[in-house]
């Protein structure tokens, strides 16, 4: 062996270097010879960045495009070229409308699958607004554009109706010369047929967006017979029988709704204007003003109808005695009724819809004397003093309609301020200061509903002071506690003995107001008030098929008004409990033929015992409603 030194200032000495080397190391050395200034392997790096870069199939990346495979180029010299994208602009192609595509649905054979007819109501038809008016084929209308609609709709609701109540002894004659009592026979019928036919001409689309401008015409055709086993009950005069048959024609609507369409946004808020004869409900519930009458509203929404509004105003036409229904050919009453309200969705609590509202009511009929068709004094009312009355009330108010999680609530608060120019029993001016409030809670579970309710109506509790403190509504029609499945709202009681022709409560009325009559008397501020509570449920078996059931304790908030006409000493406040039942039945599970069927009675307290008792009367009333409604 040969050792090799180094020699002072010589190069070092190095073992002799193959040029090739072995081609397992080839690609080691290749992959680390590439080194930059600053020490770092720029081969190593470039993989790291190409590994970064590639995508996992099915993901994307922010802000990386993955390079597009190589262009394809087919050679079809036969072939023609496919037509720009420019060529398919969508303002150019026609899109058919939803009555029009309806013509192009057809079978094999080319014949339309979808026909109408006139006499269906559910499925297609002109005469409900599915398809516009054809301006060729009605050349007597002032229409020109292809955007006009017809829509009909008629009503059938027929009411049989067997019923007790306390029911005053003629003081002339009677029907049976035994009955010496204050009431005598509790049991009357009372048979109802009302026909309602619509028609509305609108310009404009029937979904979505509000049509541009419509015209509705609504007339109600009510025959209604009763019988009773009393005279003087339904005439004035003694002479007359003790049953009446008797038919009204009424206008319920005649408007026109007006659309400014220059106010409208993107997601169809929008702004109207209403004048004419028109429905109005006041609140969620029907607790101050439900009605149908004549006047101008305007009304909209904004911030996508999250947030609506009413500006509303009412000349109140008479109504006929015996059906309810609206008298044009009567002078309209001196009472106006001024609203103004919003709505608000998501108010504080999401999924809670928020009302607040001002309503006005000036009444001037002090020197108005109103005789019903019966020939019965309605204004002034035959309570006190006897003198007509002028009064202005205002109505602050506070609604709320929606849910909290599980729980479903329904709540309405009133506060009724203002001057009654003669009180009924003192014939000064006295103010008055009413407060109303209801609520109901309920609980969904499954195809169950459960519900609890209360009411509270102030009464007033000093008759002869400067200060009426009963409240009472300018015209209510209650969806609560039962409605008119209830006892208490269904029938009118008469406070015999306190009045001529007053009743403790109105027909399809919950408040306790002494009035003459809730359709054609004033509004009466000195009364007892009431308290409610109420349990119920629904049960929706199927979907034709819906039972219900309610009980409710009524008591008098306060009985002095009623211990002052009755000139009486003490009278118990509880009034009974009012305990209903029905079922619906829906054939074919839509509103187009209804079946309902309700029982409800009134158990007795002993404020009411106080009030109506008589010889041979167990204290038990009923009533019993079987409705037939029918829709087209």
């Amino acid at each position: 062996m040969i050792l090799m030194q180094a020699t002072p200032g010589a190069e070092p000495a190095t073992a002799p270097v193959s040029d090739k080397m072995p081609e397992g190391m080839q690609d080691g050395a290749e992959h680390n010879q590439s080194i930059d200034r600053e020490g770092l392997n720029t081969t190593a790096k470039e993989e790291a960045e190409d590994l970064d870069n590639q995508v996992i199939e099915g993901r994307e990346r922010p802000g990386y495009t993955a390079p597009l495979p190589e262009r394809v180029t087919q050679e079809n010299p036969g072939a023609v070229r496919a037509p720009p994208p420019q060529a398919f602009s969508p303002d150019q192609v026609p899109i058919p409308d939803r009555w029009r595509l309806i013509d192009n649905v057809t079978d094999i054979n080319g014949n339309p699958v979808i026909k109408e007819a006139l006499l269906d109501p559910y499925n297609q038809n002109t005469y409900k607004g599915d398809r516009p008016i054809n301006p060729d084929k009605v050349p007597w209308l002032p229409i020109k554009e292809n955007d006009w609609f017809f829509v009909l709709n008629a009503i059938s609701d027929t009411v049989y109706e067997p019923r007790t109540f306390p029911i005053p002894v003629g003081i002339q004659t009677t029907e049976d010369p035994d009955r010496l009592d204050v009431f005598g026979n509790d049991f009357s019928t009372v048979l109802s047929q009302t026909f309602i036919v619509g028609a509305a001409l609108l310009k404009g689309s029937t979904a979505y967006k509000p049509p541009s401008i419509e015209y509705r015409l609504t007339l109600a055709y009510n025959v209604n017979y009763v019988d009773v086993p009393e005279r003087r009950v339904l005439f004035v005069e003694p002479s007359r029988p003790s049953h009446r048959l008797d038919h009204f024609l009424g206008v319920q609507e005649a408007f026109v709704d007006y659309h400014f369409t220059k106010y409208d946004r993107d997601r169809f808020d929008f702004i109207s204007i209403r004048a004419g004869i028109q429905p109005f409900q006041a609140d969620f519930r029907g607790f101050l003003f439900q009605d149908q009458q004549l006047g101008v509203r305007l009304f909209g929404n904004r911030d996508n109808n999250r947030f609506q509004f009413n500006l509303a105003g009412f000349w109140r036409l008479e109504k006929d005695t015996n059906s309810g229904l609206n008298s044009v050919a009567k002078t309209p009453r001196d009472d106006f009724v001024f609203i103004a309200n919003v709505y608000r969705q998501d108010f504080l609590i999401p999924a809670l819809t928020s009302q607040f509202t001002v309503a006005y009511n000036r009444n001037r009929e002090a020197n108005d004397i109103q005789i019903d068709t019966n020939g019965f004094p309605v204004r002034p009312a035959l309570l006190g003093d006897l003198r007509g009355r002028d009064y202005d009330v205002y109505y602050l108010g506070y609604n709320v309609d929606g849910r909290i999680g599980r729980i479903n609530l329904t709540g309405s608060a009133y506060w009724a301020l203002g001057e009654d120019r003669n009180s009924i029993l003192t014939g000064e001016p006295v103010d008055i200061n009413a407060q109303f409030a209801a609520a109901e809670i309920s609980y969904d579970r499954d195809w169950m509903r459960f519900r609890l309710s209360g009411l509270y109506q102030s009464g007033d509790s000093d008759p002869f002071d400067d200060t009426h403190t009963g409240f009472d509504a300018i015209f209510e029609n209650p969806q609560f506690a039962g409605a008119d499945t209830s006892y208490w709202i269904r029938q009118t009681l008469p406070f015999a003995g306190g009045g001529r022709v007053i009743s403790v409560n109105g027909r399809n009325g919950i408040l306790n107001t002494l009035r003459s009559s809730k359709e054609q008397g004033q509004s009466n501020f000195l009364n007892p008030g009431l308290w409610l509570v109420g349990v119920g449920a629904d049960f929706d078996l199927t979907p034709e098929v819906r039972l219900t059931a309610n009980a409710n304790h009524l008591w008098f908030e306060d009985t002095a008004t009623l211990e002052n006409f009755r000139i009486e000493g003490s009278i118990p406040s509880e009034i009974g409990y009012d305990l209903s039942a029905s079922a619906i039945w829906r054939p074919k599970a839509n509103q187009n033929i209804v079946f309902r069927l309700s029982a409800a009675t009134l158990l007795s307290g002993k404020g009411f015992e106080d009030l109506f008792d008589n010889l041979g009367n167990d204290g038990n009333f009923y009533s019993i409603l079987a409705n037939l409604t029918l829709t087209y």
